[in-house]
C-alpha cells in the first residue's frame, strides 16, 4: 500500500495528480524515484529545474566546476551571485528554494572509471547532460553494464539532440551511433564553438520529459529515435537508430567489457 499523500503534496502536485497519465499513481512513482543529473550547466539546468519541480523524491548531481559568469547566459540554474561558487552547491541552494520536500545530493567531483559504478548505482535513471567525449562515453559504457537506462541530450551552436539508450532487449546505445570518440582536437567545446543560449533549455526540457515518461511508465519515449533539433529554422527531425550486432559495448560479442578513462580532449567538462 503506497505512503499516502501529505497536504502539501497534494496541493504542490495538483496539476499533475488530476492527469489521467499521471494521477496519484504516477506522482507516487514520481516521488519514489532516484535521478542522477550529470552536470549542472546549460542542459542540468532545465532538467534539474523541472525534475525538482515535479516531485522527483531523490536527484543526485554530479559536476565538479564552478559557476562563472560566462556560464550565466544559459545555465539558469545559477545566479550572478552565484559567481566563483560550486555549481553542485549553487544547484542545490536554487533547488531547494523550489521544492524543500525532496532530496537532492550532491556529487562534486569529475566521474571516472573508479566511481562512476558507486555513483550511479542507487539512481534509477540517469540523465546525461555533460559537453565533454570522455565522460559521455564513459556514462553510457557504465549505464549499459549497470543496466540502467540513459537519457541522452547534446548541444552545440543552434543545434541540439537527444534519445534515450535502453540497456537490453538488442536496443541502441551511444557506440551503437559512435563506436568510438573522435581524434583530440577534432571537435570544437562549447566554449570554443559557441552555443545559443535559450537551445539547452529546449533540449534540456525535452530529456526531463523523457525521465518522467520513464519513472510513471507512460507515453512513448525516444529509445531507438534520435530527435534532431535545429533553432534557427526551429525544425525538429527524426532519425531512427538500430541496434548495432557489432557494438562494441552493447553488441553480440562485446569487445569492451571494462570502464576506460579517455584522455580529457574536448575542451572545458560541463560547459555546456
Amino acid at each position: 500500500m503506497s505512503t499516502p499523500f501529505t497536504e502539501d503534496q497534494v496541493q504542490r502536485y495538483a496539476r499533475h495528480i488530476i492527469l489521467p497519465n499521471i494521477g496519484g499513481a504516477g506522482q507516487r512513482k514520481l516521488l519514489d524515484s532516484k535521478v542522477l543529473v550529470i552536470g549542472a550547466g546549460g542542459l542540468g539546468s532545465p532538467v534539474l529545474l523541472y525534475l525538482a519541480a515535479a516531485g522527483i523524491g531523490t536527484i543526485g548531481i554530479v559536476d565538479f566546476d564552478r559557476v562563472d559568469v560566462s556560464n550565466l547566459q544559459r545555465q539558469i540554474l545559477h545566479t550572478n551571485a552565484d559567481v566563483g561558487r560550486s555549481k553542485v552547491e549553487s544547484a542545490i541552494e536554487h533547488l531547494r528554494a523550489i521544492n524543500p520536500t525532496i532530496e537532492i545530493i550532491g556529487h562534486d567531483t569529475l566521474l571516472n572509471s573508479a566511481n562512476v559504478f558507486e555513483v550511479m548505482e542507487p539512481y534509477d535513471v540517469i540523465i546525461d547532460g555533460t559537453d565533454n567525449f570522455p565522460v559521455r562515453y564513459l556514462v553510457n559504457d557504465a549505464t549499459q553494464f549497470l543496466g540502467k537506462p540513459l537519457v541522452y541530450g547534446s548541444i552545440y551552436q543552434f543545434e541540439g539532440q537527444a534519445t534515450v539508450f535502453m540497456p537490453g532487449q538488442e536496443a541502441p546505445c551511444y557506440r551503437c551511433l559512435f563506436p568510438s570518440p573522435p581524434p583530440p582536437g577534432t571537435v570544437p567545446s562549447c566554449a570554443e564553438g559557441g552555443v545559443f543560449g535559450v537551445l539547452p533549455g529546449v533540449i534540456g526540457a525535452i530529456q526531463a520529459t523523457e525521465a518522467i515518461k520513464l519513472i510513471t511508465g507512460e507515453g512513448t519515449s525516444l529509445v531507438g529515435r534520435l530527435l534532431l533539433y535545429d533553432a534557427l529554422h526551429m525544425d525538429f527531425q527524426e532519425v531512427k537508430i538500430r541496434w548495432d550486432a557489432d557494438c562494441p559495448v552493447c553488441g553480440k560479442k562485446p569487445t569492451i567489457t571494462e570502464l576506460i578513462d579517455y584522455d580529457l580532449f574536448c575542451g572545458i567538462p560541463s560547459q555546456n
